[in-house]
């Protein structure tokens, strides 16, 4: 048997050029983001801020760079270096460098992202930034225009897709049951962390239509990942079909870069020949043996450390998004395993007045991503990250998710602080920062047709209850960041949301006939005071991620 026939694989070179440049570009934009907004999230005067971090946290156990040195224009030309780096390597450069240079460019990459993402602390844990490094992982083990693009890392690269994808789709089964009953989209478009432009329209498909995405959605991640491992055309075919579900899922909401991620590297399983393209063949030399060492060794390392992602699908407590070393490699991954019923979002408000009253006039912030302004279209930001509006979501969610962040966010607004107000979309104090700042949480759900018409609103929104009473800066300054003497916020899941209450007083300075609706929207939540909040769905307890 020609050894060198089985280990490589010619015919897709137009995939591995595909792959490597898409995800060069993905790599670019979690470089960006990272640029534009560690400043307010990590930097030396941030919210969680990266040298508090390194104090406590070793090297061992969060490998990077700035374990060795810190500052901010340090982290700055780190997060650059690896945008400009990523921008070649998008634009081809790794194809115009010998192959040894071209690993290297890779490794720089994936070096330069980990170091970030092991010091990002609460706004890097999402899963989509382990999957970011271990593709790039991999990535840099395709090779480049030197040698033909080798099986065994196109094959690890259909793994790791089998893994996001099969993962996804386990943890859906195992968890909520609105996913066994088909239930779970007619809530989802409408409570997922960030809704895209086009969510309002998903909401409001026909309740069959939402059964039939709930049961497509098992179909793709729980059998379609099988047919990337079987020959060649059911693989192409296969790969095909995770990609349409993706885009769906890109058109309907924002999840940063894991869906366009993902699309990437279902690319490395599609032969272009069986999608009819006809394609000049390359011819390639025999790979260096070194490199054929090497992918072996990567490969076999992938195999051994495969263990611990495989046996957390098999076992019955399955967790989602889970890195087994400190490297980010070969991980296990899962999305939505429970579905929000309700969406409650925290609206942060502050005021120029001296003293809090109850006739204060409070003005809000608004935020890039996250709902607020009712009349306000959702945006398209994904691929691009916005970290803040995501962990607002969370918040909304229970108030642990925000207690390490929540109160520095507010100080920063409190002393007008320029990098936290550049991550707002709208800053109702362009003069000079507020004396006071609040928070109160909100029930919002989007409107009907006929409401919409009428009021131009995507949104509805009712008053709940108080989440941060009105603080200014020495009190924060006295309480050390701990919640304020007086009344405190009370956690979520003490708000008996799941039955009726008597309402209580309007929240003070705010005009509520702007959140009153004039009927029951086409779930049948009841419009009512803006201050009486709606029964949730029946059988729905309020409950911690």
């Amino acid at each position: 048997m020609d050894w060198s026939a089985w280990f490589a694989a010619p015919d897709y070179w137009p995939s591995r050029l595909l792959v490597q440049r898409l995800l060069a570009g993905l790599y670019l934009i979690g470089f960006l983001a990272a640029a534009a907004q560690f400043r307010a999230l990590l930097g030396a005067d941030g919210m969680l801020p990266v040298p508090r971090f390194t104090a406590r946290v070793p090297f061992r156990q969060s490998p990077s760079l700035f374990h060795l040195h810190y500052s901010d224009r340090f982290f700055a030309a780190v997060a650059w270096t690896g945008a400009a780096l990523a921008a070649a390597v998008a634009a081809g450069l790794g194809d115009a460098v010998p192959l040894a240079a071209s690993i290297a460019l890779w490794a720089v990459l994936w070096a330069l992202y980990l170091s970030i993402v092991n010091v990002g602390q609460t706004w890097y844990s999402f899963g989509w930034e382990s999957l970011l490094l271990e593709a790039g992982s991999l990535a840099a083990f395709l090779g480049n225009a030197d040698t033909a693009p080798p099986a065994l890392v196109l094959w690890l690269m259909r793994w790791l897709v089998f893994r996001v994808e099969f993962g996804a789709g386990l943890i859906k089964l195992r968890g909520d049951s609105c996913w066994r009953d088909l239930t779970c989209l007619r809530f989802h478009h409408e409570t997922q962390p960030m809704p895209g432009p086009l969510s309002w329209f998903f909401h409001h498909l026909p309740a069959p239509l939402h059964r039939v995405e709930a049961a497509a959605n098992h179909v793709v991640q729980l059998l379609v990942p099988i047919g990337l491992f079987l020959p060649q055309p059911v693989a192409t075919w296969a790969a095909c079909a995770v990609v349409a579900t993706q885009l769906w899922l890109i058109a309907s909401g924002n999840f940063a870069w894991l869906n366009w991620l993902t699309v990437v590297l279902a690319l490395a399983a599609v032969e272009p020949a069986r999608l009819g393209l006809t394609l000049r063949p390359r011819g390639y030399p025999a790979a260096p043996a070194w490199y054929e060492v090497l992918v072996v060794a990567v490969t076999a390392a992938v195999a051994v450390l495969s263990y611990w992602p495989v046996r957390n699908l098999l076992s019955r407590r399955q967790v989602m998004n889970r890195s087994f070393n400190r490297l980010h490699l070969v991980n296990t991954y899962g999305a939505f395993g429970s579905i929000n019923r309700i969406r409650q979002e925290i609206v942060v408000e502050g005021t120029d007045e001296a003293t809090v009253t109850p006739h204060t006039v409070w003005r809000e912030y608004g935020f890039k991503g996250k709902p607020g302004d009712m009349r306000r279209l959702p945006r398209q930001y994904a691929p691009y990250h916005l970290r803040l509006d995501w962990l607002m979501w969370f918040a909304g969610i229970s108030p642990a998710y925000a207690r390490p962040w929540f109160l520095p966010f507010v100080a920063r607004l409190l002393s007008g602080d320029r990098a936290t107000l550049r991550l707002l979309h709208h800053n109702p104090f362009p003069d000079a920062p507020p004396t006071h700042v609040r928070a109160t949480l909100h029930l919002y759900r989007f409107t009907g047709w006929r409401e919409l018409r009428e009021t131009g609103a995507w949104w509805h929104r009712t008053a709940l209850h108080e989440y941060l009473a009105p603080v200014d800066l020495p009190t924060l300054g006295r309480a050390g960041y701990r919640p304020p003497l007086g009344r405190p916020a009370r956690p979520v899941r003490q708000v008996p949301l799941d039955r009726p209450r008597r309402p209580g007083r309007p929240l003070p300075g705010r005009d509520h006939r702007a959140d009153r609706a004039d009927r029951p929207d086409r779930h049948g939540h009841p419009s009512g005071p803006p201050d009486t909040p709606p029964d949730g769905p029946p059988g729905w307890r309020p409950r911690e991620r």
